[in-house]
């Protein structure tokens, strides 16, 4: 899922339990009133931030609360554990942030209990997800070995926009992968988003079209 602006974090949130939003490390969000996690050394998040905030939030809330976890990235292995029921079953009025701009190394009970929204990459061209990228994604996610390559390859051949088509195609995958998961339940399609997740990061930082969905995705 996508959004076109960081204003539009708070609304989307509201609606949320828990939420990881994929915006730029140098990008200011405004979330009024929220509690702030982030590395006190500049380095983790530990498992003691964690813990009091968790004790902040076991009085009942009768009001909207936010927690922003920023970047969520920064979690060490103890801390994001001790979220998990947290992020699972926050409550009625509290409602989680997670920031990144990695989501793929955030852990998969993490991804699978949130909804992931991504800020749209602007792009030149115009170019909007229609049949064909949806067709193209969807090849996309069942591509092996040679299938795979010459999906790459068919991808960057494209005559405009080249990068903001591959986005477009990548991130329509990622978008059906999260969707098939919810509706399913299976984990397998779960399994398979921090490479396409990893991808579209890549392709967003200047990677090689064809070279970052071969090696991303093989």
């Amino acid at each position: 899922m996508f959004f076109d602006d960081v204003g539009q974090i708070y609304e989307i949130a509201r609606k949320l339990g828990t939420g990881v939003f994929v915006v730029p490390p140098d990008v200011e969000v405004e979330v009024p009133g929220a509690i702030v996690l982030k590395p006190e050394d500049k380095t983790v998040i530990t498992i003691e931030q964690v813990r009091e905030v968790m004790g902040r939030l076991s009085v009942r809330q009768t009001s909207d609360l936010f927690v922003v976890i920023r970047p969520a990235d920064k979690l060490q292995l103890e801390a994001a554990n001790a979220l998990l029921k947290s992020l699972e079953e926050p409550g009625d009025k509290v409602h989680f942030i997670l920031m990144t701009d990695s989501p793929s190394t955030l852990l998969p009970t993490i991804l699978s209990r949130a909804s992931v929204y991504l800020l749209r990459v602007v792009d030149d061209g115009g170019l909007h997800v229609d049949d064909k990228v949806k067709d193209v994604a969807k090849r996309l996610m069942v591509a092996k070995g040679a299938e795979l390559v010459a999906v790459a390859e068919e991808i960057a051949k494209h005559k405009d926009g080249v990068r903001a088509y591959a986005l477009s195609v990548v991130g329509a995958a990622i978008e059906m992968l999260y969707k098939s998961y919810y509706i399913t339940g299976k984990s397998a399609f779960l399994a398979r988003l921090p490479k396409f997740l990893s991808t579209y990061e890549a392709l967003a930082r200047n990677g090689h079209v064809k070279l970052q969905i071969v090696a991303g995705l093989g």
